[in-house]
C-alpha cells in the first residue's frame, strides 16, 4: 500500500512506495494523449483547421481568381490557384498570424488548468503522480498536439488543392517556380518554422495555465500577449528593439519561398522563440513546484 503523498506547497514527497512503484511510469503518454484527444475542444479545433482549405477553395470559385496586385507587385495571395503547393502555402499565409496561435493557447492553456477546474488534479498527484512528472507528460503532448495542428492545415490544403488546382511545381510570388521535388522540403520548412516560433505562445499559455485554476483565463491570456506582441511590432518609432519581439520574425518563413533559400531571418526568430519559450517553461515549472494545491 502506497504512504500518502504530499500536495501542499512543495514538489510532493513519497514516504514510502509499493512495491514495483516506478515515478517515471506515471500517467504514460499514451494515457493523456488519450485523454486529450477524445475531448471534444480537440476534435473542435480539427474540424476548424481542416475546414478551412475548404472554405478557401469555395471563397475562390465563388469570386474568382485572386487579385491582390499592389502597385503591380504579385503577392503569394496571387498565386493561391496556381497548384496545389501554391494553395497550401496560402493556406499558412492567412493563418500563421492569428488562427493557429488559437490551436497552440489551447492545448498548452487548458492542461494544467483544465483539471483544476475539474477538481481532479490533486487525485492525480496523489495517484501519486510526482508534479514533475505530470508537468512533462501534459507538455509532451500539448507539443505533439500543436504539431499535429501545424500539418493538418496544410496537408489539407495541399490534398484538396491540388485536387482543385492540379499538381504543378510551386509558382513564386518573386518570379520563377520551384520544382516539383523540391517543393514539398520546402513547404515542410515552412511548417517547422511556423511551429518554432508558436513556441512562445505556448510557453505563456503553458505558464499561466499553472498560475490559475481558469483554463479560459489562460487560453484568453496567451492570445492577448501574442496580439499585443503584434501590435508593439507595428509600432515602427521601436525600431530596432522590435527585434527582440518572436511577432518581428513571424513571416520570416517567406524566404524560404525564393529561388535561393535565405536562412538568416528564420534563424533569428528561431534563436528569439526558443529563448522566450525555454524561460517561461522554466516558469511553469517552477511556480508548479511550489503551488498549493487545493483543486
Amino acid at each position: 500500500m502506497s504512504a500518502p503523498v504530499a500536495t501542499g506547497t512543495t514538489t510532493p514527497v513519497i514516504v514510502g512506495s509499493a512495491p514495483g512503484y516506478r515515478a517515471r511510469r506515471t500517467l504514460p503518454l499514451r494515457v493523456e494523449a488519450m485523454r486529450q484527444l477524445k475531448r471534444r475542444r480537440t476534435l473542435v479545433m480539427a474540424g476548424v483547421l481542416g475546414a478551412l482549405p475548404l472554405v478557401l477553395i469555395a471563397a475562390f470559385a465563388i469570386g474568382g481568381t485572386p487579385d491582390g496586385r499592389d502597385n503591380g507587385r504579385i503577392t503569394l495571395m496571387d498565386t493561391a490557384t496556381a497548384s496545389g503547393a501554391n494553395f497550401a502555402a496560402t493556406c499558412l499565409f492567412v493563418s500563421a498570424g492569428f488562427l493557429l496561435v488559437v490551436p497552440v493557447a489551447l492545448f498548452h492553456g487548458d492542461t494544467v488548468a483544465s483539471e483544476a477546474n475539474w477538481s481532479s488534479l490533486r487525485y492525480l498527484l496523489a495517484a501519486p503522480v510526482p508534479r514533475t512528472r505530470l508537468l512533462w507528460s501534459k507538455l509532451a503532448v500539448a507539443l505533439g498536439f500543436s504539431a499535429a495542428a501545424m500539418l493538418l492545415l496544410p496537408l489539407v490544403g495541399l490534398v484538396s488543392g491540388t485536387i482543385a488546382y492540379g499538381w504543378g511545381p510551386l509558382e513564386l510570388p518573386t518570379g520563377g517556380s520551384l520544382a516539383a521535388a523540391d517543393t514539398l522540403a520546402r513547404i515542410g520548412l515552412v511548417v517547422a518554422f511556423v511551429f518554432v516560433s508558436q513556441l512562445v505562445t505556448a510557453g505563456l499559455a503553458f505558464w499561466l495555465s499553472t498560475k490559475t485554476d481558469a483554463p479560459l483565463g489562460a487560453v484568453g491570456g496567451a492570445v492577448g500577449l501574442t496580439i499585443v506582441g503584434n501590435v508593439l511590432d507595428a509600432v515602427t518609432a521601436l525600431g530596432g528593439w522590435r527585434e527582440v519581439l518572436p511577432a518581428h520574425w513571424q513571416f520570416a518563413w517567406i524566404d524560404a519561398l525564393q529561388p535561393q533559400l535565405e536562412w538568416s531571418g528564420m534563424l533569428k526568430g528561431s534563436a528569439v522563440s526558443v529563448t522566450y519559450a525555454l524561460v517561461l517553461f522554466a516558469l511553469a515549472f517552477r511556480n508548479f513546484a511550489r503551488k498549493d494545491i487545493v483543486s
